[in-house]
């Protein structure tokens, strides 16, 4: 064989191997939705050059993560300041912190996208992502589709009403046909609207500040939602609303983070971490820099 037959051998099959590696590089990302919602990528890798992905809690390898070497989180960025999109528009808060941390600790790439809060159920159950982080309590309705890590957010749940409402400050008062009372769509408040208020009016909204809004400008009469999310709406609406002034809350209760059913592998691997970071301090100083308050307190660790 000649010197030039041997070039040209030798070119068409680097020209193969180029064309192979370029057809697998664009054939396996889809990270945008069919429904258009929102992907945000957020590098979280191990030290360059490293490849071993073995981590304090388990083999990352182990965790049937939809995509390997990321992890796919399906957040609802509207509740500030719990999970939001940053004047930058880069996703920012408690649960996003926290998600960072995890990856992090992976030493795999971190993928957030972007959805209403209903959707995150469905997109999780159909493998759209790895796990949500929302949260979600762990409700005996929810673990049949989904399962569930131990408790990683505290909720206080309250009733508000307009700052000038005169209502009587108790559920009876409330309680009746002619009250409206708002929540967030599929969440656990509009549960609680419907035991507690049962005679009322339930108005439930896709978006959280649509159920706020609903109540400050007249259109219903109060809403059922977190403390801190109240504090943080009247933070930007001069105090439009005001918590009502019952008796105790109306559910103290935690938020969990949600995995695809069945794999337990990461729901655990979830928990191991909540309780590194709970037992060293870091979720409480984490809580107190996003949220703007002390850490109530939370289950123990066994």
């Amino acid at each position: 064989m000649t010197r030039t037959r041997i070039g040209r051998l030798l070119f068409a099959v680097a020209l193969a191997l180029a064309l192979t590696t370029i057809a697998l590089a664009c054939g396996g990302d889809d990270d945008e939705s069919s429904d258009g919602a929102a992907t945000t990528e957020t590098s979280a890798a191990t030290t360059e050059g490293e490849t071993d992905t073995e981590t304090e809690t388990g083999d990352v390898a182990d965790l049937n993560l939809v995509d390997p070497g990321k992890l796919t989180v399906g957040m609802s960025l509207q509740f500030e300041p719990q999970m939001y999109l940053d004047d930058s528009g880069d996703p920012a808060g408690y649960d996003v912190v926290l998600v960072e941390a995890l990856a992090e600790q992976m030493g795999v790439e971190l993928d957030i996208q972007n959805l209403d809060f209903n959707g995150l159920i469905p997109g999780l159950v159909s493998k759209r992502f790895d796990m949500v982080s929302v949260g979600l309590s762990a409700t005996p309705e929810r673990k049949e589709s989904v399962d569930f890590s131990r408790e990683y957010v505290p909720y206080v749940q309250v009733l508000a009403a307009a700052a000038d409402d005169s209502t009587d400050a108790t559920i009876e008062a409330f309680n009746s046909s002619d009250k409206a009372i708002t929540s967030l769509q599929g969440s656990t408040a509009e549960k609680l609207v419907a035991a507690t208020f049962p005679e009322a009016q339930s108005k439930s909204f896709p978006d959280q500040n649509a159920a706020f809004l609903e109540v400050s400008t007249g259109r219903a009469d109060a809403i059922v939602v977190e403390n801190y999310l109240l504090a943080q709406f009247n933070e930007s609406n001069d105090d439009a609303l005001e918590e009502v002034a019952l008796e105790e809350p109306l559910q103290v209760e935690y938020g969990s983070y949600a995995v695809q059913k069945g794999n337990t592998a990461l729901a655990d691997y979830l928990s191991d971490f909540i309780c590194e970071k709970q037992e060293s301090g870091e979720l409480a100083d984490i809580y107190e820099e996003t949220i703007g308050a002390e850490l109530p307190e939370m289950p123990e660790c066994s």
